[in-house]
């Protein structure tokens, strides 16, 4: 399995982890939807009465694929509580760029020995998944890589309330997500869901489960 997610991933990425941050936003930026957040894309005609995106901020996220005893998961944090923006909410290890990262990939693997003590000596990457842009303005490219042989996590409690591994079955079976819905600010917004156990999984990280989801399907 896990060389069928290698091929998979780097079959069908929009580009390198190790690109320079300037080309992987000026790529994003001629999408024809790059101002619109992922959760208002359903509505094409409601498009142009929607005010842009602005700034738009950088971000990179590392999807983590880990290996236990022979089994696959993949790896999510809870943020703190006390955060100003996505408190408590079920998230990727990541954050957004810093001038010196120089491209996604740095940002990811940085982010998450910031954030959860994963060293980046011991992750492999394999490649990147579409991006996927958010309300508050952050702009997200997730980097997926392997970590075969996983440290002990050690949370830095400012940012990460809790590190859990979802089991990479549960992650690929289309049966655990759904579509819902919210109305915030008379706009409808609409986003996917994975409930697992005790946590809610949903907007930006369930999406970016579902890209993992299908690019790993179509190949596998």
């Amino acid at each position: 399995m896990q060389a069928d997610i290698l091929r998979a991933v780097a079959q069908q990425a929009p580009g390198a982890p190790d690109q320079p941050w300037e080309a992987v936003i000026a790529a994003a930026e001629r999408a024809p939807a790059a101002r619109i957040p992922g959760s208002l894309r359903h509505s094409e005609e409601s498009w142009g009465r929607l005010p842009p995106s602005e700034p738009i901020t950088p971000a990179a996220v590392l999807v983590a694929v880990v290996e236990r005893a022979g089994a696959l998961s993949v790896l999510l944090t809870r943020r703190a509580e006390r955060l100003a923006r996505h408190a408590g909410q079920i998230s990727f290890p990541g954050g957004r760029a810093d001038p010196e990262d120089g491209t996604p990939q740095r940002t990811a693997l940085r982010e998450a020995e910031e954030e959860i003590g994963l060293p980046a000596s011991e992750v492999e990457i394999v490649g990147r998944l579409d991006d996927y842009l958010v309300g508050t303005g952050y702009r997200i490219t997730p980097v997926v890589g392997f970590v075969t042989a996983p440290p002990a996590f050690e949370a830095d409690t400012r940012e990460v309330a809790e590190v859990f591994e979802v089991p990479l079955s549960f992650v690929l079976e289309p049966a655990n997500y759904r579509r819902d819905k919210m109305t915030i600010g008379g706009v409808e917004r609409r986003f996917y869901v994975m409930p697992y156990e005790a946590y809610h999984i949903w907007g930006a990280t369930a999406a970016i489960l579902v890209n993992f989801r299908d690019v790993v399907r179509v190949s596998c």
